[in-house]
């Protein structure tokens, strides 16, 4: 007899202990390979422990038990005798024709299985979380087919099957991953022995028909996770009335969550009680629900929180400070209307006031290179090109895609650069080398109506360009008040590198160039 010890996994860089959440097998049980045995509980994420090998359970930790990463979870006892314990029953008759129903099993028992793991996906993403499953488990899947979207704290990206299967899914949606954890496992020409295997029967000594699989039911069917049988129980709902959606009908978080309790049957007239008038008074705190104060917890992306990580980290590690002035948008808006109409049918996109804007500041980064340097240890390293980020807003949070060598762009291929970029961020498609190597970055806070504001320095750059709105104001021109389009703009930097007057002469150059738009026209 051998026994075959399965241990807590790595399960990320920080995590140093788990809890075991529930069992749901049974010391003693019978188990086959890759079968769900139990949950574990992290301070991140809740995961499956699946068995490594056919045989007898033995438990070593019970439910609650925290254990250290590598600690000794159960152990699997594999033998022969274990493998023919559940036909120990004697039965000649019944023993005969056996062989008709192994037949049909194993051309699936002998499928290559394929491990598909996570990826690395760039220098300094340690983990990653399952954003979304494309296929469920069971699927057939092809060749390079999208199985599911991974999300780190820098972009998101598909997986495609590296072979063509059956879909075995290891690690459910928002599970959080370390790299070279095994998401998925696609068992290689196992579809038409899969399809074949449950409808093999095999007659037994009663005289009763059995198919090869003792049972339709999953060992993980109707069974929630620990985070699932949380929200089931806040709801009062039964997860025996809730159909899961995970591995082997497994109830996940998201079942949990999109679960609704039954409503009462409305009782037909001969079923209705014969009660005085007065008696359905009874359920009158019924109102009650309508000034109840909901509650909801909902657990931060991979993204949002590095965004956090990284604008507190900015704020205490360098010595940030902002300075502002205001630029009359009147020469860029005339321009625009002069032209637009021409500009787009000539390029085929609109002219907007980024490009504008991202072309003042490359020019002025060439004239104020300090303000695109950025300190690297006990040095300053000194940009010789331009490479500006533009803040987008997506639903998923805050990204920068980077507009490669700004200063050697025209007006017309730096709005297309745009336009791609937002695209991709919008639809979760940028990769990280489209987000990295920035020198300086551009936001817009006026498309939000922001009339005025402080942006935060995207480090390790030096220096961010703050946009507002164009509010009408009156101003003074040539010593009469006129009414102009007036737009704030900020400039925060790190003033260990960037002086005062570096900072000021940079917003006032962007300012020369932004109101008179010839100027970037002549380069002058």
């Amino acid at each position: 007899m051998s026994q075959i010890e399965i241990k807590v996994p790595t399960v990320g860089e920080s995590i140093t202990e788990v809890t075991i959440g529930s069992w749901v097998k049974k010391d003693g049980e019978s188990v086959k390979r890759d079968e769900v045995i139990c949950s574990l509980d992290s301070d991140k994420a809740s995961f499956d422990v699946v068995s490594e090998a056919d045989g007898v359970l033995r438990v070593k930790a019970q439910e609650g038990d925290v254990l250290p990463i590598g600690g000794l979870i159960c152990v699997i006892e594999t033998s022969a005798e274990v493998a023919s314990a559940p036909a120990s029953t004697p039965a000649p008759v019944a023993s005969a024709p056996a062989p008709v129903a192994s037949a049909s099993v194993a051309p699936a028992t002998a499928a290559k299985v394929v491990e598909m793991k996570v990826p690395t996906v760039g220098e300094s993403v340690t983990e990653v979380t399952i954003a979304s499953w494309n296929k469920k488990d069971g699927d057939t899947v092809q060749l390079d087919e999208v199985l599911c979207e991974l999300e780190s704290d820098k972009a998101t990206f598909e997986l495609p099957a590296e072979a063509a299967g059956v879909l075995r899914i290891v690690a459910e949606a928002g599970s959080t991953l370390s790299i070279g954890a095994v998401i998925c496992k696609i068992e290689v020409g196992a579809g038409s022995a899969a399809a074949s295997a449950p409808v093999a029967e095999a007659p037994q000594s009663n005289g009763q028909a059995v198919t090869a699989n003792a049972s339709n039911d999953s060992y993980a069917a109707g069974h929630p996770s620990p985070a699932a049988a949380k929200i089931l129980a806040e709801k009062g709902i039964d997860p025996a009335s809730v159909a899961g959606s995970g591995v082997g009908g497994r109830l996940t978080k998201e079942d949990a969550i999109a679960a609704q309790p039954k409503a009462a049957p409305t009782p037909t007239p001969a079923e209705q009680p014969k009660a005085p008038v007065a008696a359905p008074a009874a359920p009158a705190p019924a109102p009650k629900a309508a000034d109840a104060r909901g509650q909801r917890r909902v657990k931060m992306t991979s993204l949002r929180k590095t965004i956090a990580r990284r604008l507190v980290a900015v704020k205490n590690e360098t010595a940030m400070l902002t300075t502002f002035n205001e630029v009359d948008m009147k020469p860029i808006m005339d321009l625009r209307n002069k032209y637009k109409d021409k500009f787009k049918e000539k390029h085929g996109v609109g002219l907007g006031f980024m490009s504008f804007f991202t072309r003042a500041c490359a020019v002025a980064l060439q004239e104020f290179p300090v303000v695109n340097a950025f300190i690297d240890g006990d040095e300053v390293v000194y940009n010789d090109f331009s490479d500006i980020s533009i803040a987008v807003s997506t639903e998923r949070g805050l990204v920068v895609p980077v507009i490669r060598n700004a200063e050697k762009m025209t007006f017309s291929q730096i709005e297309k650069e745009i336009i791609r970029l937002a695209g991709l961020a919008r639809d979760n498609k940028l990769t990280i080398d489209q987000m990295q190597g920035g020198t300086f970055t551009i936001t817009n806070g006026g498309i939000f109506g922001s009339m005025l504001s402080t942006p935060i320095i995207n480090a390790p750059q030096a220096a961010i360009l703050g946009m507002h709105n164009i509010v009408e104001r009156a101003v003074v021109v040539n010593g009469e008040i006129v009414i102009r389009p007036i737009m704030y703009v900020a400039l925060s930097y790190d003033h260990r590198t960037i002086d005062g007057r570096d900072s000021v002469s940079f917003l006032v150059r962007v300012k020369q160039l932004l109101e008179d738009p010839t100027r970037l026209l002549l380069e002058v």
